[in-house]
């Protein structure tokens, strides 16, 4: 299929971030010929934005806001069409025609940069293969994470028993934008993320300038999101606990407080110039990623829902406080630094950080402990999910579980309370945890009078692909949601 996105059909989109540092020719464009200049492709920071936030209006976190809230931002009518298709769940499309998704398109954007590099770097002379090796490396981590990330949303979730025949998402491994294309299913999609990770894992180095640039741990928290994805709990934990080995940090979050404000609103109770940190200063990440340039996140439209503030009250010591939900929700009224806004009874999501999308630590501790109660020790997962409490809870006292069972549940409900609104995570999540009938679950959400519902295991959890690209491809299959 040729023409699959109608972003790489001029290669100088994909290479726009480099505009500055490579001689472009004026007829079309050029590969690039130097180690810099492919050192430089990586180093755009359009790289580093990735997954949009908008699936969230697909979850059952969400809450949105009434028909002329007093928060203008959580006015229901006020929201994106496409936003109140997947908050009412609509069935079919959710763009209009013509409307891009900045979900998608980016991701073969970037996609197109790390092909590039991928295809091209062993080919310079300029430096040493080891060092050739590392930027391949670092461009097939990259490649992997965005098909491991649009597989999830745009794909029904891995299931061993039909990732064979399940649609996947296009498989575009070269930069020739004239190569024809087609739909790979889910299992060709996941064997192509762990053939770069495998490939990629002894050519990256333990320590990198930032963490921007993938490392060894990078390599080993990719593989355990990836094994946890496909219910692969063995291998999931075990490579989680190699990546702790390399970083087990974690930010203690009671010595933070709020102010008025937007961004910068979580500063420290000793400083209130000494902000939360985004990602980029966190010691809890392994490899930065940001949320998209557009729909990165929704900030302030909208309110946690009932069902996700009733775990955030399980298992919460008397008189305990979770700065999660303290520090990240305005409680009942919103000071942005002008009139104050009130919404009695409602929480909004408002955090103001930029958080981590890539890896860091706190994931690794939850999918050690999801995967210690599925398939280890029920007292490990317990132990991991009490050190990452201690960290979020003033006044945490520590889990017990009496099974395995209780010592999973308590793993679930503590990934929803540390990750709500980031990307598409508790999408996927909901998508693999409705296999499993004791997790499988009914989403509703409500707006005035009217309630929506979308059963476990429904077409509408896939997001579809978007009109620009079905306009492109008419015959391109596609699931019936």
């Amino acid at each position: 299929m040729k023409k699959i996105f109608t972003i790489i059909f001029i290669a100088t989109v994909a290479l726009s971030g480099c505009k500055d540092y490579l001689d472009v020719k004026p007829k079309g464009y050029t590969i690039p010929e130097f180690y810099e200049d492919y050192e430089k492709l990586l180093n755009s920071s359009s790289l580093y934005r990735v997954s949009s936030a908008y699936p969230v209006f697909l979850t059952d976190d969400a809450q949105a806001g009434e028909v002329k809230d007093p928060n203008k931002s959580a006015d229901y009518p006020s929201y994106a069409l496409f936003k109140r298709n997947l908050y009412e769940f609509k069935p079919g499309r959710v763009f209009e025609s013509a409307e891009s998704d900045r979900f998608y398109e980016p991701a073969y954007e970037h996609i197109y940069v790390y092909n590039t590099v991928i295809n091209n770097i062993e080919k310079v002379k300029d430096r040493t293969v080891a060092d050739r090796m590392q930027l391949k490396a670092e461009a097939q981590i990259g490649r992997a994470f965005e098909y491991l990330t649009i597989v999830n949303a745009y794909a029904a979730h891995y299931d061993p028993a039909t990732a064979e025949t399940d649609l996947g998402v296009p498989l575009v491994l070269t930069e020739d934008i004239n190569a024809k294309y087609t739909r790979g299913t889910v299992a060709e999609v996941y064997r192509q993320i762990q053939k770069d990770l495998d490939e990629a894992l002894p050519h990256l180095a333990v320590k990198t300038a930032n963490n921007f640039h993938p490392t060894k741990s990078v390599g080993y928290a990719f593989l355990s999101r990836m094994y946890l994805y496909m219910g692969k709990y063995a291998e999931a934990l075990k490579n989680a606990n190699e990546a702790l080995k390399l970083n087990s940090n974690l930010i203690d979050y009671s010595i933070y407080t709020n102010k008025k404000g937007t961004w910068g609103r979580v500063c420290t109770i000793a400083d209130q110039a000494v902000l939360f940190p985004d990602a980029d200063k966190s010691k809890e990440s392994v490899w930065i990623r940001f949320g998209a340039s557009s729909y990165g996140h929704v900030f302030t439209e909208l309110y946690a829902s009932k069902d996700l503030l009733d775990v955030y009250q399980k298992d919460l010591p008397v008189n305990a406080t979770d700065q999660r939900l303290k520090l990240f929700f305005c409680d009942g009224q919103a000071n942005f630094g002008g009139a104050i806004t009130l919404f009695p009874g409602r929480k909004l999501w408002a955090p103001y950080v930029e958080f981590n999308l890539g890896f860091s630590t706190p994931e690794l501790y939850l999918v050690a402990a999801e995967c210690e109660a599925r398939v280890g020790s029920k007292d490990l997962a317990v132990q991991h999910l009490n050190k990452l409490r201690d960290m979020r809870i003033v006044g945490n006292q520590p889990l017990v579980a009496a099974s395995k069972d209780e010592a999973l549940q308590l793993a679930l409900e503590e990934r929803r309370r540390e990750t709500p609104y980031q990307g598409s995570t508790r999408l996927i999540d909901l998508k693999r945890l409705n296999k499993d009938p004791r997790f499988a679950k009914t989403v509703t959400h409500k707006n005035g009078t009217e309630t929506y519902s979308l059963p476990a295991n429904d077409k509408r959890y896939i997001l579809p692909l978007p009109p620009n690209v079905l306009e492109f491809n008419p015959s391109i299959p596609v699931y019936d949601r």
